[in-house]
C-alpha cells in the first residue's frame, strides 16, 4: 500500500518534500513514538502512510481514523488505522483504549492529525483536541513528536506537500507539566515547527527542501506534445518540468 499511495503521490503531486533541518525522531528509539500534526487536507492520510511506510517499516504504525469517514474508506482501516467517534464522549474513550494498547509495545508508533478536522495551515491557534496530551500518562516512555504539514502550489500543475518534524519531548517530561500545561506545550511546539516550514515555503527555493516523493512534471496533452515536437527540432532534449533548473520559465 506504501508503493501505491507513492504512485498516486506522483501521479497527482509536484512532491513530497521534507526541510533540510528537519530530522524525523529515529527509528531506534527505545520506546515507543507519538507523532501528532495538523490536519490541512484530505491528503494527510496518504502522506502518513508514506511517510511510515518509508521511515519507519519496522514499526507498527497505526492512526486514529474518523469512524464515520472510516466507514468510508475502508482501505485505511487494512492498513493501520482505527475508528474513533468524533462526535460523542465516547470517542475519548476509544482512543484512549486503543492508543494504550498501541503505546505499551516498544515498537509501537501512533500517527495523530491532533486538530480533529480539517484547519488550514495558517489558522491559530491549533486548538489541537485534549486526547493527545492524556497520553504521556499512560506511555511515560514514548516519545512526542510535532508534525507540520502544509500544500502549496509553486511552479507545476500539482500543488506540493511539505512535511516537517520537530523537536520531540520524552512521556516523562510532558506528564510532568501540570495537566493545563501538557496540551499548551504540545501545540507551541507544532506551532513552531509550522511557522518555520512556512518560511521555507513561502522562499519558494527547492534547495531548502529534500524530496521524499517525486511528481510527475508538465501539463499533459497536446501543450506538452507540442513542447515535445518544439525540442526535438531545436534538437534539445524535453524536459516537461516548467521551470529550468536554473530557474528560467519555460512557459513561453
Amino acid at each position: 500500500m506504501v508503493a501505491w499511495f507513492e504512485r498516486y503521490m506522483h501521479r497527482h503531486l509536484d512532491a513530497v518534500r521534507l526541510p533540510l533541518w528537519s530530522t524525523p525522531p529515529a527509528a531506534s528509539h527505545p520506546g515507543a513514538i507519538v507523532v501528532y500534526s495538523n490536519h490541512p487536507a484530505w491528503w494527510d492520510a496518504a502522506l502518513i502512510v508514506v511517510l511510515a511506510g518509508r521511515l519507519y517499516p519496522e514499526r507498527w504504525s497505526r492512526a486514529p481514523f474518523d469512524a464515520a469517514m472510516l466507514a468510508r474508506y475502508r482501505i485505511f482501516e487494512r492498513i493501520g488505522a482505527f475508528g474513533v467517534d468524533l462526535e460523542s464522549p465516547r470517542g475519548a474513550a476509544q482512543f484512549l483504549t486503543a492508543a494504550r494498547s498501541i503505546l505499551a509495545s516498544s515498537d509501537g508508533m501512533l500517527w495523530i492529525t491532533a486538530q480533529g478536522r480539517f484547519a488550514d495551515a495558517r489558522a491559530r491557534p491549533l486548538a489541537l483536541r485534549p486526547g493527545v496530551a492524556r497520553l504521556a500518562e499512560i506511555a511515560p516512555d514514548a516519545l512526542f513528536v510535532p508534525l507540520a504539514v502544509e500544500y502549496t502550489f509553486w511552479d507545476e500543475r500539482g500543488a506540493g506537500a511539505f512535511v516537517a518534524f520537530g523537536p520531540g519531548i520524552g512521556g516523562t517530561e510532558l506528564a510532568a507539566l501540570p495537566r493545563d500545561q501538557r496540551l499548551a506545550r504540545l501545540e507551541s511546539d507544532l506551532t513552531a515547527t509550522l511557522d518555520r516550514l512556512s518560511a521555507d515555503v513561502i522562499s519558494r527555493e527547492p534547495g531548502r527542501f529534500r524530496t521524499l516523493v517525486s511528481g510527475r512534471k508538465g501539463v499533459g496533452g497536446l501543450y506538452d506534445l507540442w513542447r515535445r515536437v518544439a525540442a526535438r527540432l531545436a534538437g534539445r532534449r524535453f524536459d516537461p518540468a516548467h521551470r529550468a533548473a536554473g530557474g528560467q520559465d519555460r512557459a513561453g
